[in-house]
């Protein structure tokens, strides 16, 4: 996700500095390099040497004769994204009245000035995030095109964004952002059916396909709608559904001014009339099924022009067998290009896959968060009209 860019991690003194040096850890494990800034404040809290083992590289403590801000985040500096995190009140007041005091809000002009790319995830008490002066200063800087890593409200604290949410917004804010201004709507995960109050009619689909190429589309400028069966996301508007009626339904109202629909959930075949009460067990029974519609049928035709990528699993298919089959689906529903692949890889991190177009296959083996990568490169294509 952040293979090849240099991150400068800014840490300022709130308590949540104490994450930073996991944080560091999980942009290196993305691909980045990364090197700090600490302010005073922040260096109370977590150690320069911890930083810079996380890092492996020297922490910038002080501005001193060596510009290390130009160095950082001037014109042609080191940096491709600079990310404070954790940002208390005082600092994003600082920022926005463009006071440089630490090497931190240094750091900050430099970067603003220069155009380098900046990403703040605020960490403090409740009261003080909701103080008009910091929502001010929040909304000024985001005019400037600063991108943020919102709280999480808990417990009267601001607490500071997820690990998930800090490197998305940063990879977006490095990276370059082809799908900027398109909507982009993805399904993803299982639908269930109730039998009863109890039991339920559903499959293996975890949604970690979907959710993959959700991400990646956020990352390259996308706005993204999740429909799926979980929870709340970093990186999409979420709309939750169980059944495939309501997952048909979320996904047309999404899809009214959508530029591409990723169709990856694992939408039940069958629905059943579900009994109002706990049906008993110890005794033979038959359920009646009734096929549920095509989710992708359905939209098409709401939208005749609208790209939409479909997905298409199948059990004990050689690769001939589901390339046809891909491609049968492919030209009934006019599609962008079909995903094809092994049911056997539901809920595994890993997957097989072949991306069918209507003249050529693509052959993918790999994590599926790749595999998302590699979907919104060839959704970015098809945007771009190229």
């Amino acid at each position: 996700m952040l293979e090849g860019d240099n991150v400068a991690l800014g840490v300022t003194g709130s308590i949540a500095a104490v994450k930073t040096v996991e944080l560091a850890h999980e942009l290196r494990r993305r691909g980045a390099d990364v090197r700090a800034v600490m302010t005073e404040g922040a260096r109370g809290i977590v150690h320069p040497w911890a930083l810079e083992f996380a890092t492996d590289a020297d922490v910038v403590t002080e501005i001193t004769g060596s510009v290390e801000h130009v160095d950082l985040c001037g014109y042609d500096g080191w940096a491709d994204v600079f990310l404070i995190a954790p940002a208390t009140a005082n600092t994003v007041g600082k920022i926005a009245g463009a006071v440089d005091d630490t090497p931190v809000t240094t750091c900050a002009t430099t970067a603003l000035g220069s155009g380098t790319p900046l990403v703040i995830a605020p960490a403090m008490h409740e009261p003080m995030y909701d103080h008009p002066g910091v929502l001010r200063a929040i909304e000024m800087v985001e005019e400037w095109g600063v991108a943020f890593a919102d709280p999480r409200i808990e417990e009267g604290k601001a607490k500071i964004a997820s690990e998930d949410a800090i490197v998305c917004e940063t990879a977006r804010a490095a990276g370059d952002r082809p799908l900027e201004g398109r909507h982009v709507v993805v399904t993803a995960g299982s639908t269930s059916e109730a039998i009863d109050p109890i039991r339920v009619l559903t499959n293996r689909s975890s949604g970690r396909m979907g959710r993959a190429v959700a991400r990646s589309c956020y990352v390259r400028g996308g706005d993204v709608t999740l429909v799926h069966d979980g929870d709340e996301v970093p990186y999409a508007d979420v709309r939750t559904v169980e059944t495939a009626a309501e997952m048909l339904e979320e996904t047309r109202v999404a899809c009214e001014d959508a530029d591409v629909l990723v169709s990856a959930a694992a939408i039940g075949d069958y629905t059943v009339e579900t009994s109002p009460e706990k049906i008993r067990s110890g005794r033979e029974l038959t359920l009646e099924l009734e096929p549920t519609p095509k989710l992708i049928d359905e939209i098409r035709d709401d939208r005749p022009a609208l790209p939409i990528v479909g997905f298409k699993a199948e059990t004990g298919e050689d690769e001939e067998s589901m390339i046809e089959r891909a491609r049968e689906t492919l030209e009934r529903v006019d599609l962008a290009f079909v995903v094809a692949n092994d049911a056997s890889v539901m809920g595994d991190d890993r997957t097989r896959a072949l991306l069918v177009h209507a003249a050529d296959v693509a052959r993918y083996e790999g994590t599926k968060a790749g595999l998302g990568d590699e979907i919104a490169d060839s959704i970015a294509v098809l945007s771009n009209g190229s």
